[in-house]
Formats: structure tokens, sequence, C-alpha cells
């Protein structure tokens, strides 16, 4: 399935030392032809660090987009009942929010997002980046592998010998990992 005309919602939240490979991939949706819709979540939208200035990437998306990013849960719920999106791709999804997914939390901009998409039983994409995937946040990464209409950018350990636990999606198959996703298919191997 193309990308193109398809409306995507793109869910950042706050690996911020994933944010250069995930704004590579949101230009790869838009010249693909999607349209793009942002959603940054409390820490995405507010946490200045090292990498960049919260403000900036709020600003960068909507250029990138030409769309007001969503910044709060009120803005996000339509989603749902309006049937906004044809897919939903949280990038980058952090270990602290694959833990609310997998456990019904909807406590932040993003998990309202996907809350509201997966009720009408459409596609979420997950591109995964968290320092725990190995370790506690296993267990919830195995709930959403099994969860209907959850699908994975595929990934793998970034850096196994300082961060055993550690685990990251593989950005530059994400194009290919949301095709899939739209197709109802997992993109494989799910494990790089």
């Amino acid at each position: 399935m193309e990308l193109t005309g398809k409306t995507i919602g793109v869910a950042m939240s706050g690996s911020f030392c994933t944010y250069e490979n995930a704004f590579q991939e949101l230009q790869k949706l838009v010249e693909a032809g999607a349209k793009v819709q942002t959603i940054f979540s409390e820490a995405a939208q507010t946490i200045d660090s090292r990498f960049g200035k919260a403000e900036e990437f709020v600003r960068r998306a909507e250029i990138l987009t030409g769309r007001t990013p969503m910044l709060t849960i009120a803005e996000a719920e339509p989603i749902g009942p309006k049937s906004l999106l044809d897919l939903l791709i949280i990038l980058p999804c952090t270990g602290n929010t694959i833990a609310k997914l997998a456990n019904g939390i909807t406590d932040t901009p993003v998990l309202m997002a996907a809350k509201a998409h997966l009720r009408n039983e459409k596609p979420l994409l997950l591109s995964i980046s968290t320092n725990d995937a190995l370790g506690m946040n296993m267990r919830n990464i195995g709930l959403l592998l099994n969860a209907k209409h959850v699908y994975f950018v595929p990934f793998g350990q970034d850096n196994p010998e300082k961060k055993p636990n550690s685990m990251i999606a593989h950005t530059e198959l994400l194009c290919e990992a949301a095709e899939a996703a739209l197709d109802g298919k997992q993109y494989q191997p799910i494990l790089q």
C-alpha cells in the first residue's frame, strides 16, 4: 500500500536522542505524499535537552507538515470519534509510553491519540526507543506484540555492551513498516 493521500498521525514522546532520525522519517512521510498530523506529549513539548529546545521541535514539525501540532489531550481526543487518521505512529515510543499503553493508561496527548485511534480498529505503529526493553518493559512489549492493530517498526539492541537492556527501532524502515501496517501486516523481520 502506498502512503500517498493517507492521513498519518505522528505522535512524539520524549526520547530526545532519537529526534534527528525521527524528523528525517517525518520528512520522508511528507515526501511520500502522506498528510501528516503531529501530536506531542507534554514532555516532548516542554523539556529542553542537550538535543534541542522543545519549542523548536514543535515549530519544526509544524513547518514540515504544514499543520499545527496537537498539544493537549482535548485536541487528541477527536481522533477517535471523527476517525481523523488512517495510521498513527508513535515515533519515538519511550518505555514510559510503552508501559502506559500496555496497561491502558491515557494521561498524555500521545496516549489519548493512541486510545482514540485504536477504538476505530485502525493500525498503530510503534517505533520503540527504551533503555529497559529487555528488562522491566519486556513484559509490556510482549503485551503489545499480541495486541490487535498494534505493529512495530523493526527493532534491536543499540548498544549491547554498555546498555544491555536497551533497544531501539530501525527508523530507516519506518515507511515500509507503515505500508505493511496499513495492509494489516507486521513488517518482517521484527527483530534485527
